[in-house]
């Protein structure tokens, strides 16, 4: 039996325009939600609307740095899920502003509501010790979401896969032009996870009681960054020559590139890569959200097959 409009459960996902955001969406409005997706651009979201019925995904404009702005968000929704996130700085503190202080007017404004339960979306390595402002700023988030929302769920996600992510296809298009694909850091070791699945981790916090956690998510398989490469090398067919730059040669290349639209590379990307991005044994996980990882072989090579030489159009994928 259909669920009327007004048995209708409110949930709110800040950045759910992004890549997992869609997903996430998704199974929201699968599960019966009504769901405002809170973003600063709201034409983007726009292509979310047909997720669900008539009124039940609603767009609405939210920058987490307005904090007006967010209380009108947060108000009445029983779930808030917050999935903002950046790679890149583009002026100073944009990493603060937008992990740590963005996260925790969420949190706080989530706990004056009627939000029962609030999950925060963060990444393995977040650690207020490391030397990159990446990692430092999502441990800063995820202690400023636990002092205003102590029971909130927190997802720490590894490198994360899907038809439309900015990992395998940045790569597998760079290899469609160059006979060599410069890395940093090759041996670093990573432990990707398939979008699906954090979405439906995201789904399964929803269901926890009140009592949060942190949650490591990582793929069934542990590669190395040059495995990972030429894993995707195999897949479309080509053979290319996988470079890994000197460290001082790579910090050259970034301060260079840090001054063009598009951050190809960053000094704080480096630092990141300089740790394994791999789930800390004896972390909750997957399996503890009860969701068995999807390799990579069961998604990658169905949507990278457009690089293929002869390509095609991209088929229907698991979503």
């Amino acid at each position: 039996m259909a669920i009327s409009v007004k048995d209708r459960k409110l949930a709110v996902v800040f950045g759910g325009s992004g890549f997992i955001g869609r997903y996430v969406v998704k199974r929201l409005a699968a599960a019966g939600y009504i769901v405002r997706v809170a973003v600063r651009d709201t034409e983007a979201a726009l292509v979310l609307k047909p997720m669900g019925g008539v009124g039940q995904i609603v767009p609405l404009y939210a920058p987490t740095s307005q904090e007006a702005l967010v209380a009108r968000a947060t108000e009445g929704a029983e779930l808030v899920v917050n999935l903002t996130g950046i790679l890149a700085e583009s002026k100073k503190d944009d990493f603060y502003r937008v992990h740590a202080e963005g996260a925790g007017r969420i949190a706080r404004l989530a706990a004056s509501s009627v939000a029962q339960r609030l999950i925060q979306v963060s990444a393995i390595g977040a650690d207020a010790n490391s030397p990159s402002d990446y990692a430092k700023s999502k441990a800063q988030g995820e202690a400023a979401v636990r002092a205003a929302f102590p029971r909130a769920t927190i997802l720490r996600p590894s490198i994360v896969f899907g038809a439309e992510d900015a990992f395998f296809n940045r790569f597998a298009a760079m290899a469609a032009i160059s006979p060599i694909i410069p890395i940093v850091s090759g041996a670093t070791k990573f432990q990707p996870v398939y979008v699906g699945d954090v979405a439906d981790a995201v789904m399964a916090a929803s269901q926890m009681d009140a009592t949060g956690g942190v949650f490591e998510l990582g793929g069934p398989e542990v590669k190395s960054f040059h495995d990972l490469i030429a894993y995707m090398l195999r897949i479309i067919g080509k053979s290319r020559q996988i470079i890994d730059l000197p460290l001082p040669l790579a910090r050259f290349q970034a301060a260079l590139l840090e001054r063009l639209p598009g951050k190809l590379l960053t000094r704080d990307q480096i630092k990141l890569l300089q740790t394994d991005n791999i789930v800390v044994p004896g972390a909750l996980g997957l399996s503890d959200l009860g969701i068995v990882p999807t390799p990579m072989d069961m998604i990658v090579p169905n949507y990278l097959s457009c690089y293929r030489q002869g390509g095609r159009r991209r088929s229907e994928y698991r979503t």
